[in-house]
């Protein structure tokens, strides 16, 4: 075992605390990554905050970036010294779920309070989501990292790892969206930004992004929204109709965990159009559809985990749109905060102000 630093969650709600922390070496197909960035994604501040329960104490943080240190017994691919970046995406390879290619569902469970981590004292510690990134450094499954090009900046290749993946595999792999047609994106955050440009890589006709703030529908245009539409319209699906020529939408991606933005979904859609389910409310938390309305329109409802992405498929090609110029990761950096200011970078993120805040080491 070897000490390393982490902001770990005691109380659901409280502030986290730097401590440190027990870190096992790596088991077999286990690699150890030294992290140089992490970013804070809603859902580790939902965890944080208890929307979803969970094991305590935890370390919580899964979009990082980082150099390869150590390798265990049975790794293939990767050698000591290699950036990667590190994902949630821990799968089997072998299940109905992995053996479809739908590594995101993989269904053989893995216990993650019985993983490498553990208190100053040797007591369990949730390494939550199979990753607990918010720590000097991860020991994940081997099927849980990509390699990057070793120029490539750690904190901009840490998006990658959950929030550009989930937006953008979004709109290509789960509402497949086929060039020519319309798209509307409820929520300019970060997960949403990025399913606007995955909507113009695809070649979206129209897409319209939904947001309560005026600021943040800029934003999506220099992302590539053609147009924005108020959430707090009386009734916002009548402009973003108007938006769209008189019809619906072909897709609409609902980016954020707000019950109200998933009650409205579906009246942005068009006949035979799809609603794309990424955000995640609470737990216990329930919308509530017109399913008479959704079937005589060929409507359907589907939900996307990570983009439904296959890492050493998807990222590979977006790294290069990225390099290419034409998959913005730079400029949805709001801050970069240590460690030891995490706090004050989660408490930013909630002002919704911020696209993507991002920790960084050393």
């Amino acid at each position: 075992m070897q000490t390393i630093k982490a902001a770990v969650c005691h109380e659901f709600g409280a502030p986290l605390v730097i401590e440190e922390v027990q870190l096992a070496p790596p088991e077999m197909g286990e690699v150890e990554v030294t992290l140089d960035a992490v970013a804070i994604c809603h859902s580790d501040i939902s965890y944080a905050e208890g929307a979803w329960g969970g094991h305590l104490p935890a370390v919580y943080g899964h979009e990082a970036a980082g150099v390869v240190t150590t390798v265990g017994t049975g790794v293939q691919g990767f050698a000591k010294g290699e950036s990667v970046v590190v994902t949630l995406i821990r799968s089997c390879g072998s299940c109905p779920s992995c053996a479809g290619g739908r590594p995101v569902i993989c269904e053989t469970p893995h216990d993650t309070v019985r993983g490498p981590l553990k208190t100053a004292d040797g007591k369990p510690l949730d390494q939550a989501m199979a990753c607990g990134a918010f720590a000097e450094k991860v020991v994940v499954d081997q099927r849980q990292i990509v390699k990057i090009p070793e120029d490539m900046g750690k904190d901009a290749a840490a998006l990658v790892s959950c929030g550009v993946i989930t937006g953008v595999g979004a709109v290509v792999n789960a509402a497949q969206l086929r060039a020519g047609q319309d798209v509307v994106v409820i929520g300019a955050g970060g997960v949403g930004l990025n399913a606007i440009q995955g909507a113009r890589i695809a070649g979206a006709r129209r897409i319209v992004a939904v947001d309560m703030s005026p600021g943040k529908l800029e934003i999506a245009k220099e992302f590539g929204a053609t147009h924005g539409v108020l959430a707090t319209e009386e009734k916002p699906w009548k402009a973003a109709y108007k938006a769209l020529g008189g019809r619906g939408a072909d897709a609409v991606l609902i980016t954020v965990g707000a019950i109200p933005a998933y009650d409205q979904a579906p009246r942005y859609l068009a006949r035979g159009g799809k609603a794309v389910l990424i955000g995640m409310p609470h737990s216990g938390a329930k919308a509530a559809y017109e399913p008479v309305v959704l079937a005589a329109m060929g409507q359907g409802l589907i939900g996307s985990k990570m983009g439904d992405v296959v890492i050493q498929r998807d990222i590979p090609w977006m790294v290069d749109l990225y390099q290419q110029g034409r998959l913005k990761l730079d400029e949805l950096i709001s801050g970069r905060w240590s460690l030891e200011q995490i706090n004050e970078a989660i408490a930013d993120t909630k002002t919704g102000s911020a696209k993507r805040n991002v920790i960084v080491f050393g």
